[in-house]
Formats: structure tokens, sequence, C-alpha cells
């Protein structure tokens, strides 16, 4: 999409991001007001990623013309760079966590990304259902190499007797995600027609899903970590909102990405901290201040960042 008007691409811009941070403030206020609780928002969440994401994503790439789904280049401009912003957190975690035990808290902060909600979310608002059809790969093939760095920067850091990769590798192979996104593919590939029932049935539930989602992840943020911003918290926001989408936009457009991918690619890599980092370290008895600090300074963050990220990209008329 390209405009003219400095104003028009603001607006597109906005639209993308502000429904997504009125219903995060929505969360807020619920579970100021008690309306929701830690309970719902433990069994929604379970809800949410083991049925509500799974159909969605199945849908979608079942009945997604395989021209829509993500080029080849997109792929390898995503993978180089949450190659390069691991290995620069890895390298640069000394600079800001003095207590070696938080190095990998801080390295998983600044380079995974919520990619399986937030992401998803800001592609399905900008591009609808060919936006979530384009970034179904990177996100399967994102969500494998999240969890396996993750274990390993933890364990490197925190000595954790019980984060080897086996155990991992087999939570990746039975994740639900990963394995509607695949049985999407193979239904896409064999030319099955799914029953319209079930269309429909899956359509009702992946306009749920995300709101939902949205709303859980806004009654979990706790506010008072936004006034506490150390050496830390900074670097590892700078990494994942600044420098994660600055490195992954300058591979594609190298890579001669250009479009509604590189503007999905730039929405992936602009995403915040997954929430799930939080219960990685936690499992593993790190520094839980730290993790949740770093969530929810770039889930705020990422409001701003997006929204001028995209602005910029159809400014310059990249996308």
């Amino acid at each position: 999409m390209i405009t003219d008007s400095p104003l028009a691409t603001l607006s597109f811009a906005f639209s993308v991001t502000a429904p997504i941070f009125v219903m995060l403030m929505l969360g807020i206020v619920l579970k100021r007001t008690r309306m929701i609780t830690d309970d719902f928002i433990k069994v929604a969440s379970q809800l949410v990623y083991n049925m509500g994401l799974p159909v969605m994503l199945f849908t979608t790439c079942a009945t997604a013309h395989f021209g829509e789904m993500a080029e080849p280049n997109l792929l390898i401009a995503f993978s180089l760079m949450t190659v390069v912003v691991f290995m620069g957190s890895l390298l640069t975690a000394h600079w800001h966590c003095e207590d070696v035990r938080d190095h990998g808290v801080f390295i998983q902060g600044a380079f995974r990304g919520n990619l399986v909600i937030l992401g998803l979310a800001f592609c399905a608002n900008a591009y609808g259902e060919q936006g979530l059809a384009i970034a179904a790969l990177p996100v399967a093939m994102t969500v494998f190499v999240y969890n396996v760095l993750s274990v390993y920067v933890l364990n490197r850091s925190l000595h954790a007797a019980n984060s080897s990769l086996k155990p991992t590798l087999i939570g990746i192979a039975k994740n639900p995600l990963i394995i509607a996104i695949f049985l999407g593919l193979i239904i896409n590939a064999v030319n099955i027609s799914l029953p319209k029932v079930l269309l429909d049935s899956g359509k009702y539930l992946s306009q749920m899903v995300l709101p939902l989602a949205l709303i859980c992840i806004g009654g979990a943020l706790d506010l008072s970590k936004f006034k506490s911003l150390d050496s830390a918290t900074l670097g590892a926001s700078i990494w994942k909102l600044l420098l994660s989408p600055l490195i992954a936009c300058a591979l594609a457009i190298a890579l001669n990405v250009r479009g509604e991918s590189l503007a999905i690619l730039f929405l992936l890599a602009a995403s915040p901290t997954a929430t799930i980092s939080f219960v990685m370290v936690q499992a593993m008895n790190g520094n839980t201040k730290l993790a949740a600090n770093i969530i929810v300074q770039t889930t705020l963050g990422s409001m701003l960042t997006v929204t001028l990220g995209l602005w910029m990209l159809q400014r310059w008329g990249l996308i």
C-alpha cells in the first residue's frame, strides 16, 4: 500500500496497532475491576493456545492459495535476523547484566518475540486472512527455533539440571500450532475441500481467539513494572523493538522482498517479547522480575515502534 499523504500513511499504521492496544487496555481494566481473574486468564489462555489458535492457523493454511504463502526470501531474512539478534544479545549480555545468571533472561527477552498472539494479531489487523497466510510459515519455523535457543541460553546461564533439549524437542513435536499449520498445508497440497460447516465453525472461533488472547495478555500485565527501567530491560527492549525489525527489513530489502511480504516480516520482527519467556524463566528459577520487566516494557513500547515503523516503510514506498 503506497499513499502520497503522510497523514494517510500514519492513519493506516495507527489502524493496525490501535485496536490491539485497546484490547490490551481492556484486559488491564477488566482485571483491575475484577471482572476477570487470574483463574479466568489461565483457563482462557489454555483455550486460545490449545484450540483457538490451532483451528485458526489450520483453516488459514488449508484454504490459502500457495501463492499467498511466505516467499522463500522472507523466511531467509527472518531466520538470519533471529540468528544475528541472538548472537548480538549473547555477545553484549555482559554489558547490561552484572549477574551471569541474568544473561539468559536478557538474551531470551531480546530475541524471542510474541509471534503467536501479538505478531499474528498485527498481521491479521493489517492484511486479514492473507496476512495470516503469509505469516503462518515464519511463525511455525520460529516457534521451533525460539524454544531450542531459549533452553540453550537459560541452561547456559542458570545451569538448570532439568533443562536438556530432549523434552523441549518432544514438546515442539507435540506443539498444537506446528501440528495445525502442517496439517493445514497437507490438506491444501492434496487439494481436499473442507466441509462448509467446518470452515464456518472455524471462522467463528477465529474471530474470537485473537481478541480473547489480547485481553488475557492485558490482564496478565503488571503495569507497576513499567516504572522500573534498568540497563538490562532497556537493552533487551532496544534489541527487540528497534534492532530486530531494522535488521530484518534490511536483510529483506537486500533480498528484494517488498510489499505485503515486507510488511508482514516487519510486524513479526517488531512484535514484543513473548509472555511465555516469563514461564520458562520461572520454571528454571531465574530472575523473574527482569523477565516481567522486559515483557511489560516491550509490549507497551511496541504500540509506538510498530506504528512508526509501518509509517516509515509506507512513506519510503516499500510496502
